[in-house]
């Protein structure tokens, strides 16, 4: 049977909300079979959980937040990419203030504390959404165009395509393959960081974004070039950031998926898009397990291996 997953211990992480700024301490936990991925807002009296769903997300301005009656967590792309990444089905996440925090301004942090909590099968098939019929959502036209696409595959693969015409954008690969079945999340996907532009930085402030980013979270250009001492982690890694945050937007959905994703300019607000489009239609998508390993897509029984 292929396993449900989650963490053995509980691990924790302090670190500020990348729009909000302020202070936030989070708490991963292991959670039971069947449980999902449940966020608590510890800091507020009598909170309703939020359960990821794809109807539990309520807002995709510059990142994506979840809520359930008055609590809101925001900001959760990074992590719910780690957990897709390392094949998690079930975690409690308690957090203190209403964003995750923002850690390196990429997934590998979150990746490091799961893996070092260790990750542990559990006696309960895995829960696969599986694409049956061809899910497309657009929107603009011409240069303003943007689709993302979900079709079906016997696996998980993605193919993200942006087009930011920056200098430093442009000298970059912005095209990237992924699939999810190779095992190479952690090395491959993971460590790409955020980005913005510096000229944008002041007018998100102004409207209370943006204000814990910095050179040490994110990758901050100029007209021309990136700001950071450091550089660039991969060529491509703009393309793969999307892609990363594809990936957490996705995982939303309550399941890993089956399917073939592919997208052009996609952003927070059309991954989930797709995915009400995806549950909206009747016979587009089921729920499937495997009895056997063997059956499941090439790499989906394997843990995720260490950094």
């Amino acid at each position: 049977m292929l396993a449900q997953r989650t963490i053995k211990s509980l691990t924790r992480a302090t670190g500020v909300g990348l729009h909000s700024g302020a202070r936030v301490e989070l708490t991963l936990r292991h959670a039971p079979p069947d449980t999902g991925i449940v966020f608590h807002r510890t800091d507020l009296p009598d909170a309703q959980p939020i359960k990821i769903n794809a109807h539990a997300v309520t807002d995709t301005q510059l990142a994506t937040t979840i809520s359930a009656g008055d609590a809101r967590v925001r900001t959760i792309e990074h992590l719910m990419s780690a957990c897709a990444g390392l094949g998690l089905d079930n975690l409690y996440v308690d957090i203190t203030a209403e964003e995750v925090p923002i850690l390196d301004g990429s997934a590998s942090s979150f990746v490091y504390l799961l893996q070092s909590a260790g990750i542990e099968q559990q006696d309960a098939p895995k829960r696969f959404l599986r694409v049956l019929r061809p899910v497309e959502v657009r929107e603009g036209e011409g240069e303003q165009l943007k689709w993302a696409r979900l079709e079906p595959h016997h696996g998980y693969t993605l193919n993200f395509e942006i087009d930011f015409r920056h200098p430093a954008v442009d000298a970059t690969g912005q095209r990237v393959e992924f699939d999810m079945g190779s095992g190479r999340y952690s090395r491959d996907i993971a460590r790409a960081r955020t980005f913005a532009f510096s000229r944008d930085v002041e007018a998100l402030r102004a409207h209370g974004l943006a204000l814990g980013g910095g050179l040490d979270n994110a990758i901050v250009m100029d007209d021309a070039r990136v700001l950071n001492e450091g550089g660039l982690r991969y060529a491509e890694e703009f393309a793969r950031h999307k892609m990363l945050d594809a990936i957490g937007d996705l995982y939303c959905i309550g399941a890993p998926l089956l399917g073939a994703y592919t997208a052009f300019r996609s952003g927070h607000a059309l991954n989930n898009r797709l995915l009400r489009a995806l549950l909206a239609e009747e016979g587009a998508w089921e729920t499937v397990t495997f009895d056997d390993e063997n059956d499941a897509p090439a790499g989906f029984a394997q843990l995720a291996p260490a950094w």
